[in-house]
């Protein structure tokens, strides 16, 4: 257990980023040993569109205990009725594949279970595809909680680039706020001591550079578009990792955005 003067930094062990990806999932899988009974967390919508796509790739791997859990929201009580699914067929390991609300469920069922976590994002709305946090309505704080960091991101830009364009924007959007994010961090250090990293806020300030530096190739849209700011999005995800909060990627911006 790690003392109150330890900083522990838990990273994903594999980021792959590519069109047509989804196709290599189990072969990924296999590489990371990692185990099953496997739990896919998914929307309705992505998992009548892809999950054929995902199931086909991990049985080609030779995965044969695949169960499907359609998170219909991102409430508390859903992520619980996640972990408890996960329980009762004695899941090794939970997909997140969707959007930020499949993704925050699924690495909060994860967390819950001890179960390895996989992000499968199908948009580029919001960095949650990487952190080891989740965002979910029904608790007593408007903050992020704790949850599993992700042992792998597998981000399929072919399907990212078919979201909606408004997604794309909403993640460059994210990227941008951690402009404040990270003055925020900064007073919050000055004036009450909290634990400041310059390594995660110069990630996080590099991700929002990044996607201005391309915003009109993102103004377009397209594959190009969504590896910018997917790329952006893992990268902010992982200073959250880094800096084991939410501080370099969530600021006051976040309270009314």
């Amino acid at each position: 257990m790690a003392s109150a003067h330890e900083h522990v930094i838990e990273l994903p062990k594999r980021i792959v980023v590519g069109s047509g990806v989804i196709e290599s999932v189990g072969k990924t899988f296999r590489s990371l040993q990692l185990s099953e009974p496997i739990l896919i967390v998914t929307g309705p919508y992505v998992g009548k569109m892809y999950a054929d796509l995902l199931t086909s790739s991990l049985e080609e791997a030779g995965y044969r205990e695949i169960h499907m859990f359609i998170a219909r929201d991102a409430t508390r009580s859903t992520a619980e009725n996640a972990a408890l699914t996960a329980k009762e067929y004695r899941v090794k390991t939970i997909i997140g594949f969707g959007g930020g609300k499949s993704i925050d469920v699924a690495k909060y069922a994860a967390y819950m279970t001890n179960s390895a976590f996989v992000s499968i994002p199908t948009a580029a709305s919001h960095d949650g595809i990487a952190s080891p946090f989740a965002s979910l309505k029904g608790i007593s704080k408007p903050h992020s909680i704790k949850a599993r960091t992700p042992i792998a991101i597998i981000a399929d830009i072919k399907i990212i680039a078919k979201a909606p364009h408004r997604l794309l924007v909403a993640g460059a959007g994210d990227l941008i706020a951690k402009l404040t994010a990270v003055r925020d961090w900064r007073l919050a250090h000055r004036l009450k001591g909290e634990y400041y990293g310059e390594y995660a806020a110069s990630l996080a300030l590099l991700s929002a550079k990044h996607v201005i530096k391309y915003a009109s190739i993102i103004r377009h849209g397209g594959e190009e578009a969504a590896r910018i700011v997917v790329e952006g999005l893992i990268s902010s995800g992982v200073a959250m990792c880094i800096a084991g909060s939410t501080r370099p990627a969530s600021g006051s911006e976040h309270l009314f955005s």
